[in-house]
């Protein structure tokens, strides 16, 4: 059982081997394949060294016939009463007829009863008097650790103090499977890996895989014989058994070559899974065979465990941490990027901060033929040349990132200095607009743990190609160039968010431009109709004081002094409408520059007051007011009270002819908005012309029936819109009008 295998082995189909189905296990234990009935399917072929039955002969025998009857009855109520999961689960130790005594493990996989006996020399079951120790020393010092280093050299202390083996290591696997001893705890004669890289031809691909599935695996004697399961097949599935879960299970013959050249004849191995993935190893090496207790590899499995946990909180911390930084980053970069109307332009001003954002060397800016550039970057033409290579790729409507430009892009092969590292975000769906963010070259040496590359002998020339285990772990010193700091994951998801933002920006910009447009017609129009009323409305009362002031400077001999009086009070009654139309433009002009200050408004005072206001010069006049109780509302006070007084002096004014009067305000509110109504029984006007009721200098009535400037309905829907409401009014003609407005309730106070 100690001779070790001397035939060449072939690596070429490393990676397609069955080390799940080995058809074998280790021999330090023997292995049984029961029915749900515990009858023998299959056996290991060392179950004579263990119980002096042959295996071919314990097949189809019950259990009791085979371990003895006492030890199959202690067994027997875990393993028919279908408790058994699909992980190896410890049912106790028991003793078979013969006196030798066996920890026991069992599980379920493909429809049978996977049962292990591993040889022990107490009789009595595991008392895991390692675990609470371990943990609890492990987990006292967990708050002191800072670093992921400092908690894996803590782990790999405790596991060698546990284990009693030569040398423990921590190592992560990188992005590209190579694996980094960060932290290591040995004797003094064993030759340290510590800051070594292994290579990840070491571990083939499914052996990563089975390392994520199963978390611990023990190899007590690299260079033990197989002891095959017989028969060969399992009788239920018709082929090889899965033994992945198995703790007995057989290994490669090419790894126990490996470890023999590595000098390592005993080992373990703990899986660190963080979320989900194998993050690295907790892996143990012994010089000499080295037996471990189950209890003991329980101990380290949990550890194991707590140690992946403390990775995976410290992991989300840093990256919480970070994340938070870049994006306070970007808001204050967007917060800048709104002030001006040119978002280009704009970035300019922010070239510091997108350095520090994306932790480059150099920031470009391109659009279309512009580039603008910041720091330590290539020509324009190189950024040109790259911006091409995007385009022509199909980058130009997604994030790009490599550490190796020069490799992916051919026109950055010669740019390594400056920018092997390439961050390239598109601004805009339409034009050739891209924001580049470049790192320089970090030339850098790795140390391997002997060469990655597993340069072999050469063969003799008639020799079949054979690949085998490399047989030298001397550091091997590999000095990398081409190659920038890596893009964190958090740096290129919130560039994505970034890019989003300022899409988001050039939409609202293009939107501001649209309404701009449209409000610059309007404003043409109210232009149109301000030079009319220039040449009309504000002519007529300056006509009429010239006219009657040459009328009173005639009579001027006259003794009549009513004449004199007459013209007087003529030319006073002209100087007010002028003045008046010149109050209210400024009026209209004011509406559409001062800021609204909103607040609470009691609507059902401020409608009191403009009536009050109104009622000096409704003296003589039956008006019958009726106002229904009003809500209160969030607005500007200032500006509604003289959208109000317009209604209400308009009511007031086409019921002149009225007696009595009626004037009703009332309002309807809803979870969007107030609408507030001012309905008279006036003189009403004609509908097909309502579109012009809100303009500007726009009557519907002769000057000589109403009086007016025709700015006080512009005023109103002006003051309106300035709330992000809407005016309107419905009416039949002779039967009077109403006047409505609606204020968005979102104006709420914070």
């Amino acid at each position: 059982m100690s001779s070790a295998p001397t035939a060449p082995l072939d690596l070429s189909s490393c990676d397609k081997e069955p080390i799940r189905t080995p058809g074998s296990i280790q021999p330090h234990g023997f292995l049984l394949i029961l029915s749900p009935q515990l009858t023998v399917l299959q056996a290991s072929a060392n179950l004579a060294h263990w119980l002096g039955i042959e295996a071919g002969a314990a097949v189809e025998r019950p259990l009791a016939d085979v371990i003895g009857e006492s030890a199959a009855s202690l067994l027997a109520p875990a393993l028919a009463g279908g408790k058994l999961g699909n992980r190896p689960f410890y049912l106790g130790t028991v003793s078979a007829a013969n006196g030798q005594h066996f920890d026991v493990l069992a599980h379920v996989w493909d429809s049978v009863v996977i049962a292990e006996f591993e040889a022990v020399e107490r009789d009595a079951p595991a008392g895991f008097r390692e675990l609470y120790p371990l943990l609890g020393d492990f987990l006292l010092n967990v708050n002191e650790s800072a670093s992921l280093a400092s908690l894996a050299a803590l782990a790999a202390h405790h596991v060698r103090a546990v284990t009693g083996y030569g040398r423990v290591m921590i190592y992560q696997f990188d992005p590209d499977g190579h694996g980094h001893v960060m932290a290591e705890s040995k004797e003094d004669d064993y030759v340290s890996y510590m800051g070594q890289r292994f290579p990840a031809s070491d571990i083939p691909r499914q052996a990563r895989e089975l390392y994520t599935l199963q978390r611990i695996r023990l190899i007590q004697d690299a260079n033990y014989v197989p002891a095959p399961l017989l028969p060969a097949q399992n009788p239920v599935t018709g082929a090889a058994n899965d033994l992945s879960f198995a703790a007995l299970r057989s290994v490669s013959p090419v790894h126990l070559q490996y470890m023999r050249n590595m000098g390592t004849l005993a080992s373990m191995s703990v899986s660190l899974i963080v979320k989900g993935k194998l993050w690295g190893l907790i892996s143990c090496h012994n010089a000499e065979p080295a037996p471990l207790a189950f209890e003991k590899r329980t101990a380290c499995e949990q550890l194991g465990q707590v140690l992946s946990l403390c990775i995976e909180s410290r992991e989300d911390a840093s990256e919480l941490t970070f994340r938070l930084e870049v994006r306070r980053m970007m808001v204050a970069m967007l917060a800048n990027l709104t002030k001006g109307a040119d978002i280009i332009d704009n970035m300019r001003s922010v070239f510091p901060e997108l350095l520090r954002f994306a932790r480059a060397g150099g920031v470009a800016i391109v659009a279309n033929e512009r580039v603008l550039t910041y720091g330590d970057t290539p020509d324009e033409a190189a950024i040109e040349d790259i911006v091409a290579w995007l385009e022509g790729q199909g980058h130009g409507d997604e994030i790009f990132h490599t550490d190796a430009l020069g490799i992916v892009c051919p026109p950055a092969a010669n740019l390594k200095r400056n920018a092997s590292g390439l961050l390239a975000m598109p601004i805009s769906r339409v034009h050739k607009h891209y924001l580049l963010w470049f790192r320089s070259e970090v030339v850098h040496t790795i140390e391997w743990a002997g060469n990655p590359r597993g340069k072999q002998a050469a063969p003799a020339p008639d020799a079949p190609t054979q690949l085998s285990p490399r047989t030298s772990f001397a550091a091997w010193r590999e000095e990398i160039h081409g190659i920038s700091l890596p893009w964190h994951s958090g740096e290129i998801e919130l560039t994505g968010e970034f890019r989003s933002a300022l899409l988001g920006i050039a939409l609202e910009r293009a939107e501001q431009m649209a309404e701009l447009a449209e409000e610059l017609g309007r404003a043409n129009k109210e232009l149109e109709a301000f030079s009319y009323s220039v040449s009309h409305d504000l002519r007529a009362p300056l006509r009429h004081i010239v006219g009657f002031s040459d009328l009173l400077m005639e009579s001027s001999g006259s003794e009549d002094a009513s004449l004199r009086q007459r013209f007087l009070g003529n030319i006073k009654e002209s100087a007010r409408l002028a003045g008046k139309l010149v109050d209210d433009l400024l009026s209209f002009s004011q509406m559409g520059r001062a800021a609204l200050r909103p607040v609470e408004v009691d609507m059902s005072h401020l409608v009191k007051s403009c009536i009050d206001k109104l009622s000096p010069d409704l003296q003589g006049r039956n008006i019958e007011w009726d106002v229904a109780a009003l809500p209160r509302i969030v607005a500007d006070p200032t500006f509604l009270h003289l959208a109000l007084q317009n209604l209400l002096s308009n009511a007031a004014k086409f019921t002149g002819a009225r007696d009595p009067a009626v004037i009703r305000v009332w309002a309807e509110q809803d979870d969007v908005e107030t609408v507030f109504h001012v309905a008279d029984n006036g003189a009403g006007f004609n509908m097909d012309y309502v579109h012009k009721l809100f303009g500007v200098f726009q009557r519907l009535h002769r000057m000589e029936d109403f009086q007016g400037t025709g700015i006080g309905l512009a005023n109103v829907r002006r003051i309106v819109e300035r709330h992000g409401g809407r005016a309107w009014a419905d009416s039949k003609q002779g039967q009077g009008a109403t006047f409505s407005f609606s204020i968005p309730r979102k104006l709420a106070l914070s």
